[in-house]
């Protein structure tokens, strides 16, 4: 039967796989034939070895053999990224396992971990690295997604002992970990033992042929070899001159297209920067906002998703476009306008009004208070509502006090664009290179700037 079951994922293989891939299938093949409760695959592969392409293989063989799996990832962006490449519908986490409590209201939202009624599935995680461990939201469950996502996977829903579901969590460990974190967690197996997982774990560390002649891979491959950074330059990897930088984007934005061309920073006032520049210099956009502009969202919202089914909130780092803007207006001393939006990552169509004045902040703290000054000056449209409980209810309910918080999308920090790819990647350190060569931070932060390039990367050389 281990046979069987690997030849069918070889099946779908588009290329005779190397030793690393070969003993990864072999030990696929046998994980989805174990018995074990609780199992679990941990599979980490570095960019290039692989992993994308045996994982689709291996969902493919899964539906010829009439076998369940959803597939998951911590993101919309990643989300979409795993649906192309598996073949397969795939959804955010949070969508999946999270159901909203029925007694909270959209303005103060409050997640459950859903009842999993599936049984006998293997659930399939990509980019696993960045998921958090921490427990510093009590938004969502238990405020740590890891902790979560494996009671929801394994816990059944009856009085058996196992539901059959098993987790598959695949990721490259040389990406950036969660904000705050200094690694990645799911990753880790020393981590995932403390949940009493039946754990099989693998690593391709081989890059494989077909990406040999890509000089981005090997670039990205030497730094996490020797933890150094020598870049070298070739067909797909540039280096360019800050003088050069607006004709080469244009250009991009000419052959790839806008939605294929990103530009990645190190601070949000770099983004801002750039941002600012290519709305001004390349779209010759003179007003705050157009219909046309790419955004991204900068806060967490549950508001504006809440008569969405298929969304169940709007989340930091979400990505849209806007296709109609109507209604600007002053209120509370600061700029609101209405738009209609489409969600990039989903392909979704929704309404909202959006805070202009949070499109250019440079830090999260920034929004912060700009929020806790509009929550005082709402609070005093309740002069006569004693109850401080009562007046934050309301309060909450106003439309501008949950109005979208957002930044323009043309350029984004490497943290916000992880777990997506693009065809053109251009990559501003904001620094010259003997600044930061020996920071290990900046190595994952190279490592995984470089790897979000599908085909070219232009390296901003100062």
């Amino acid at each position: 039967m281990e046979k069987f079951i690997l030849d069918q994922i070889l099946s779908f293989l588009p290329f005779t796989p190397n030793e690393d891939q070969q003993s990864l299938l072999a030990s696929l093949a046998r994980f989805l034939l174990s018995r074990a409760p609780r199992k679990a695959f941990l599979l980490r592969g570095y960019a290039g070895t692989g992993k994308t392409s045996v994982i689709a293989s291996l969902v493919k063989a899964m539906q010829a053999m009439h076998l369940n799996c959803v597939l998951l990832a911590p993101t919309g962006r990643a989300a979409k990224v795993m649906s192309h490449y598996a073949g397969l519908p795939a959804f955010t986490i949070h969508r999946w396992i999270y159901r909203a409590n029925s007694s909270a209201d959209p303005t103060g939202a409050r997640f459950s971990v859903a009842d999993n009624k599936l049984r006998d599935t293997l659930f399939i995680v990509d980019e696993a690295g960045m998921i958090s461990h921490t427990r510093d939201n009590g938004v969502f469950g238990t405020g740590s997604l890891l902790d979560d996502l494996i009671r929801f996977v394994y816990t059944p829903q009856d009085n058996s002992l196992s539901n059959g579901n098993a987790l598959l969590l695949l990721g490259d460990n040389a990406q950036l970990p969660p904000v705050g974190q200094d690694t990645s967690p799911a990753l880790e197996p020393s981590v995932l033992a403390g949940y009493n997982l039946s754990l099989t774990t693998a690593t391709l560390t081989q890059v494989a042929r077909q990406a040999l002649d890509s000089t981005v891979l090997k670039n990205a491959t030497l730094i996490r070899q020797t933890q150094q950074i020598n870049l070298t330059e070739g067909k797909d990897f540039h280096l360019l001159r800050p003088a050069d930088l607006q004709e080469t984007l244009e250009q991009a934005y000419r052959q790839t297209g806008m939605a294929e061309t990103i530009i990645l920073t190190r601070s949000n006032r770099r983004t801002n920067l750039y941002n600012q520049g290519i709305r001004a210099s390349i779209l010759f956009r003179e007003d705050k906002i157009s219909a046309g502009d790419r955004l991204m969202i900068s806060r967490n919202n549950y508001f504006w998703a809440a008569d969405y089914q298929d969304i169940p909130f709007l989340a930091n780092g979400d990505t849209m476009e806007v296709t109609r803007l109507r209604n600007e207006r002053e209120m509370y001393g600061f700029r609101f306008i209405d738009a209609s939006l489409h969600l990039l990552d989903y392909e979704y169509d929704l309404d909202a009004t959006l805070w202009l004045d949070t499109l250019t902040t440079d830090t999260p703290e920034a929004n912060l208070t700009l929020q806790r000054t509009l929550y005082e000056r709402i609070a005093e449209d309740y002069p006569d509502v004693k109850n401080k409980r009562e007046r934050n209810e309301l309060i909450r309910q106003s439309p501008y006090y949950q109005a979208l918080q957002v930044r323009f999308a043309y350029a984004v920090t490497c943290h916000k664009a992880q777990g997506g790819q693009w065809d053109t990647v251009f990559i501003d350190t904001g620094h010259k290179m003997e600044e930061v060569q020996d920071d290990p931070s900046f190595l994952r932060w190279t490592y995984t700037a470089l790897t979000r390039a599908k085909q070219q990367v232009y390296w901003l050389s100062l």
